[in-house]
């Protein structure tokens, strides 16, 4: 049992980063509405399962959905049943789960290297500096649960003061959780580091056969888990989707050429997309030349820490390279690993190499003229906007706001360019403050274009009112929570079945999402609204039936309600 003095210890450990991260997480993750479509459709599916009673089997538009196990609906379930339904408690989670995962990555660190102590303390300041998992934490999504339980899981693994032996049975139950969030791909997040153990671990090399012994009972503990679950659910959801669940859903995003009967989001890119990709995934540190030398510099024989990170972070890699579907969020968890890496890189440099550790040449002086130069971009886009030397959909938006924020740049330029010992805190802080401000200056200038809610209420309302609701196109949720609705909105792909919806509900309407509007959409349909960079328009079926048929409809008893791209209060076409 730890003392009273261990355990405040412990606490002491946390402050100040996870209270700072804290505190700009739920800045951020507040100042605008769920983002379309990554979290409108997974509070769609939670809100689906919630109104029609589906615990077991995930359900989307009417349909059950394979794509994802069902561990995150449950816990927003399990808030719901508190606090009652609503948007908070599924981004507060996000916000617990992000600091979970900064909280598991120094107990890591302080077990892998037991002689380093910065390393507990220097970890989390690493991985909460960096911009794309940041924001990407602030969508309400699978993959940051899913990097606690494989953070979890590696701890097992991981030897404690009192213990070698890695704790099975714990190991076993993260996987299984793991599983339970995103499927079988939970198992390439911790298998190379258990498979790899005698490289980095003594006590799997001097016990090979109870390493691998016990860590497949874990493993076979973890696919019980998820067997558990998904043998029942796949019976009650039916022949099709059970096989979708349990093969083609996984198969077709490993393997090119696996034809699903269902449309499925595969994602395929090519096999150095991630290797491209790497700058922004490592955002700042990828302009920390510090950082790198620390890297280049790295000779054997590594301490067991830097093995394990390697044992982890880099065959994960190559698979996921070689994984047919690839998005960014696929490797959060090994952006921690890369994190230890390059702390346990850092470390060694000042140890070894003390003159090359202390030069300013490889401070954090690249990033801070980048800053400075943003800054200048952003004190003089006003001025490019107005003289007509600068013109885009980013740039207009932003030109009434941006002064303002050239100052947070200016500020944070002015940081980095100081030099002396923490230097790691203060790129970590510029970092997570740039990026709460660009977060910020989103808010204020491209929200609008991505909040849904005068749609999503106008759908609401007409449902409740007895109207059935088509769109046009492929339907992926966005509207179902936002507006609370609990019938399914039926897919319309061509004009037939346009007519053919018209014909069956006179009073029903259409969503349709085109690049630009019509004046037709400004004198016939009941809402037009932007969306991304194109619109949502909201038509009455047989308005819509009419025009595309060539029909003249009658005129509309009251013009369309057009939102603006700023933000601004909504009008009546005249």
């Amino acid at each position: 049992m730890p003392n009273p003095y261990s355990r405040s210890e412990h606490l002491r450990s946390l402050w100040p980063w996870l209270p700072l991260w804290t505190v700009v997480a739920l800045l951020a993750i507040f100042a605008h509405g769920p983002m379309p479509l990554y979290s409108t459709r997974t509070l769609a599916v939670a809100w689906e399962m919630w109104s029609q009673h589906h615990w077991l089997v995930p359900y989307i538009n009417g349909q059950p959905y394979s794509e994802k196990a069902p561990l995150l609906f449950w816990l927003i379930h399990a808030g719901w049943f508190v606090f009652g339904v609503s948007d908070v408690w599924p981004r507060v989670l996000e916000v617990i789960f992000g600091g979970a995962e900064l909280v598991l990555i120094s107990l890591i660190a302080r077990r892998l290297f037991p002689n380093r102590a910065w390393m507990a303390k220097a970890a989390p300041w690493t991985l909460l500096a960096l911009s794309y998992a940041f924001l990407f934490g602030l969508q309400v999504m699978y993959d940051v649960l899913l990097a606690v339980w494989a953070l979890g899981a590696l701890l097992c693994l991981a030897p404690g003061v009192r213990r070698d032996e890695p704790r099975w049975w714990l190991f076993g139950l993260c996987i299984g959780f793991g599983l339970l969030t995103k499927g079988p791909v939970m198992l390439l997040h911790v298998l190379f580091p258990w498979l790899l153990g005698p490289l980095w671990s003594d006590w799997a090399r001097t016990h090979r056969a109870r390493w691998y012994g016990r860590g497949v009972l874990a493993v076979l503990l973890g696919l019980a888990m998820l067997l558990a679950w998904a043998l029942p659910a796949g019976f009650a959801g039916g022949e099709a989707y059970m096989h979708r669940l349990l093969f083609s859903q996984t198969a077709a995003r490993v393997i090119h050429g696996v034809q699903t009967a269902e449309p499925l989001q595969s994602h395929a890119r090519p096999v150095l997309w991630y290797v491209l990709m790497l700058p922004l995934l490592l955002f700042p540190f990828i302009g920390w030349p510090r950082a790198w030398v620390a890297l280049a510099t790295l000779r054997k024989p590594l301490e067991p820490g830097l093995r394990f990170a390697l044992c982890w972070v880099v065959p994960t890699f190559i698979v996921f390279s070689l994984v047919r579907g690839k998005q960014l969020y696929y490797l959060l968890p090994e952006l921690a690993g890369t994190m230890l890496l390059l702390c346990g890189a850092i470390a060694i440099l000042r140890e070894r190499r003390p003159q090359l550790a202390n030069t300013g040449w490889l401070g954090t002086w690249p990033l801070g003229v980048g800053s400075l130069a943003f800054a200048l971009l952003l004190f003089v886009l006003p001025n490019l906007v107005a003289g007509n030397h600068l013109h885009g959909e980013w740039p207009d938006a932003c030109a009434p706001y941006s002064r303002y924020f050239a100052v947070v740049f200016l500020l944070l330029g002015l940081l980095l360019l100081l030099r002396g010992r923490g230097e790691l805190r203060r790129l970590a802080v510029a970092g997570l403050v740039g990026t709460l401000a660009l977060n910020a200056l989103f808010t204020l200038t491209m929200w609008p274009r991505y909040e849904l809610r005068p749609t999503s209420q106008l759908l609401g309302a007409a449902e409740q009112a007895g109207h059935a609701i088509g769109y046009l196109g492929n339907y992926e949720g966005q509207f179902h929570f936002q507006g609370r609705l609990v019938r399914p909105i039926e897919e319309l792909s061509n004009n037939k079945q346009l007519a053919a919806f018209a014909q069956a509900h006179p009073d029903g309407l259409v969503v349709q999402h085109p690049q630009k509007l019509d004046p037709q959409a400004l004198r016939y349909a009941l809402l037009a609204q932007p969306f991304r960079s194109s619109w949502l328009v909201v038509w009455p079926a047989t308005t819509l039936a009419d025009l595309r048929s060539g029909a003249t409809p009658p005129e509309p008893m009251q013009p369309p309600q057009v939102y603006s791209t700023d933000g601004g209060p909504s009008r009546r076409q005249p």
